[in-house]
């Protein structure tokens, strides 16, 4: 929880330079490229994120990787990042950049969870009654999970709806005992 708030900090700080540099798509984008380009390769993300390497050392490779090939904000993030020993923060930061950046194109995350792929007039028309319902624009990541015997879980934020028919039956087995318990 500490880290997520300070990786907020950290995030509300780089968007507001982006914004005022009208480049966060940019900014948000080549972060993104950069940790990408670490994550190829493990012991680049441990290198990265090693508390016995010196800053300076760090701070040297950042440069000659980086220079001249991402958004000059967002090489200093990295940079910055590295002088106050935070490296571990960059994917929260990344998550919170993107929900600033969804933010402030007035959308929300929506996640749909179904056992198979659902044919996009089912998503686009569920899409449609959520955002009617609730007055909101989603920006959909439809997701896969095999597990699910059938229908659709649904993540909006905090609030999480479960269509599943696991979900279902749960929710009868706790009716039924709710009763069975009364009647006792």
């Amino acid at each position: 929880m500490a880290d997520e708030t300070l990786a907020r900090r950290y995030a509300q700080a780089v968007f507001d330079l982006a914004r005022e540099a009208h480049k966060t798509d940019e900014v948000g984008r080549d972060l993104r490229t950069a940790w990408d380009a670490m994550k190829e390769e493990e012991s680049v993300v441990r290198f990265f994120v090693a508390p016995v390497i010196d800053r300076a050392e760090k701070q040297k490779v950042l440069l000659d990787a980086f220079s001249g090939k991402i958004e000059p904000i967002a090489l200093h993030t990295l940079l910055l990042l590295v002088r106050k020993r935070r490296e571990s923060l960059l994917p929260a930061l990344l998550a919170q950049f993107a929900a600033l950046e969804m933010e402030a194109r007035g959308a929300e995350p929506l996640v749909v969870s179904s056992a198979r792929k659902l044919p996009q007039h089912e998503l686009q028309s569920l899409v449609e009654r959520l955002s009617k319902i609730y007055g909101k624009r989603f920006e959909v990541e439809e997701r896969i999970d095999p597990s699910l015997l059938g229908g659709v879980r649904i993540r909006m934020g905090d609030v999480a709806i479960d269509g599943t028919v696991a979900g279902r039956l749960d929710e009868l087995s706790r009716t039924l005992f709710s009763h069975q318990e009364s009647m006792t």
